[in-house]
């Protein structure tokens, strides 16, 4: 019995690691938090810009993936800007969190239209629990907590209504853990490629429809597709529907609380049979772009 129960443990723990080494958070409402995978977008809105968002995802799963994202940035001078994001990623006993600077410089290509070029820096912690917390002779019960550096690139193209991206948010492919107590355990950050785009359609004077796409990429794992398309209201209500291809399908509401401070809603819905053993994925957030009202070509984006 305590051999099974030995076995079942570092099983768990493995696709646990497994699983969570090769993929980063994800998030629906990545139009408004796109400098946490892309620095160049950092400073392209123009002001400040504030966001916290909270994700719960395969609700009624135990262990299942909870993240929160704080993340800024703004314009330094002319062609600068600089961003910072802290990331807090739990999937099962793993404990992930990412601290990254950003820098982007800005080129003017026409009137209407800028390239940034982004760099980003930081560390990731990886913090791992123990599975048998109550077997002192199990080799799984000793504590891991590592810490790494990581870096990322990206460019961002963008108009008053179209933007597009390239990113590789961690360039780093690092290897946190080793072999111990006769167990093999090995858990190692991917690249990720992220490409997205996205553009605003006047469809009448108080209505826009926002039409974008996420498309993402990592080693080992089908790619990722999300295809998104929301409408906005008076520049004030915002409402659309996601789908992220064989995974999920989402709805999105968010509206203006003032004319700077935002919060947004999503729900996912799992597709297939795996929607039947979870309550479907939440996430929250809240965004203020500081003198917004100041800008003469608001962003959407």
């Amino acid at each position: 019995m305590k051999s099974i129960k030995y076995i079942i443990s570092c099983t768990l723990l493995l696709i646990t690691l497994s699983i969570h080494g090769q993929q980063d958070p994800l998030y629906t409402q990545y139009n408004y938090n796109m400098n946490v995978i892309n620095p160049a977008y950092a400073g392209s809105k123009g002001v400040l810009s504030v966001g916290i968002l909270g994700r719960s995802q395969w609700v009624g799963i135990e262990g299942s993936p909870r993240t929160l994202t704080l993340a800024a940035h703004s314009p330094v001078g002319k062609n600068v800007g600089l961003g910072l994001s802290v990331i807090a990623d739990r999937v099962g006993p793993v404990r992930e969190t990412n601290i990254f600077g950003d820098f982007s410089f800005t080129i003017v290509t026409s009137e209407n239209s800028r390239l940034a070029l982004g760099l980003k820096a930081g560390v990731t912690s990886l913090q791992v629990n123990t599975l048998t917390a109550n077997n002192n002779n199990d080799p799984l019960n000793v504590p891991i907590d590592r810490t790494a550096p990581n870096f990322g690139t990206g460019a961002y193209f963008y108009t008053d209504k179209f933007y597009a991206g390239f990113s590789i948010p961690n360039l780093l492919k690092t290897r946190y853990l080793e072999k111990s107590a006769g167990v093999v355990s090995t858990a190692s950050e991917e690249m990720h490629y992220f490409i997205t785009s996205g553009y605003v359609f006047d469809i009448y004077e108080d209505l826009k429809l926002k039409p974008s796409t996420m498309i993402r990429g990592v080693k080992n794992a089908p790619l990722s597709v999300d295809i998104s398309a929301n409408l906005l209201w008076q520049e004030k209500f915002e409402f659309g529907l996601s789908y992220r291809f064989n995974k999920s399908f989402s709805g999105v509401i968010g509206f203006l609380l003032n004319e700077d401070m935002r919060i947004g809603y999503s729900y996912d819905q799992s597709v297939g049979n795996f929607g039947n053993f979870n309550f479907g994925s939440h996430e929250l957030m809240l965004l203020i772009d500081f003198n917004r009202r100041n800008l003469k070509s608001p962003r959407f984006f």
